[in-house]
């Protein structure tokens, strides 16, 4: 079973707000039921404050007052998606061992997904219209070294998030009524024979 964000302060919200019992409190939140009852008589946590767990979408009210009644029965987390929401994309911090593979990157994408526009590139891998410029014009300063590789691999991004983004472009060249690029493998060198 998943447990609550915070199970102290949780179960420190549900033993002053709400009557459970130790055990079920305990239970919940992945204590131990001496645990919760040292928590209540306030040899622990004493500092720590009240996390409501109704407002936080982890319980119900319903489920609380259910569980109120039957000493017997078992809290449920909700199965909501998490309160806790993921970081924006867009600029972020890419080590310094990783700054040098973000043209490599640009230049995959550029070759493998031409739909993308821009807009994504930057968010999806971090870095800067000028530099997606500079690299699809072969005008940056390390161009003869750059060596389409895939971002994935690269550790740039997720390949849900790279999917995502080439889903939204294909969305959107299907809704203008423009054929989809056609990507043309590109085979290792020797092998035309």
């Amino acid at each position: 079973m998943t447990l609550p964000l915070m199970p102290k302060a949780t179960a420190v919200w549900l033993i002053e707000k709400t009557g459970l019992t130790f055990v079920q409190i305990a239970e919940f939140c992945g204590m131990h039921p001496l645990e919760v009852q040292a928590i209540a008589d306030g040899e622990v946590a004493a500092g720590i404050n009240g996390y409501d767990p109704v407002q936080n979408h982890q319980v119900t009210a319903l489920e609380i007052k259910r569980c109120e009644s039957n000493p017997d029965a078992r809290l449920k987390i909700s199965s909501a998606a998490s309160p806790v929401k993921r970081r924006a994309k867009g600029a972020r911090y890419t080590p310094v061992a990783k700054r040098n593979d973000r043209p490599d990157a640009i230049a995959f994408v550029l070759r493998q997904f031409p739909q993308l526009a821009e807009t994504q590139i930057v968010k999806l891998l971090g870095t800067t219209k000028d530099t997606i410029i500079k690299v699809r014009d072969r005008q940056h300063w390390n161009s003869p070294n750059i060596k389409p590789r895939d971002p994935v691999i690269l550790g740039l991004c997720t390949q849900t998030d790279l999917n995502a983004a080439v889903a939204a472009a294909n969305d959107r060249l299907a809704r203008e009524g423009q054929a989809l690029p056609v990507v043309e493998a590109f085979s290792v060198r020797g092998d035309e024979d």
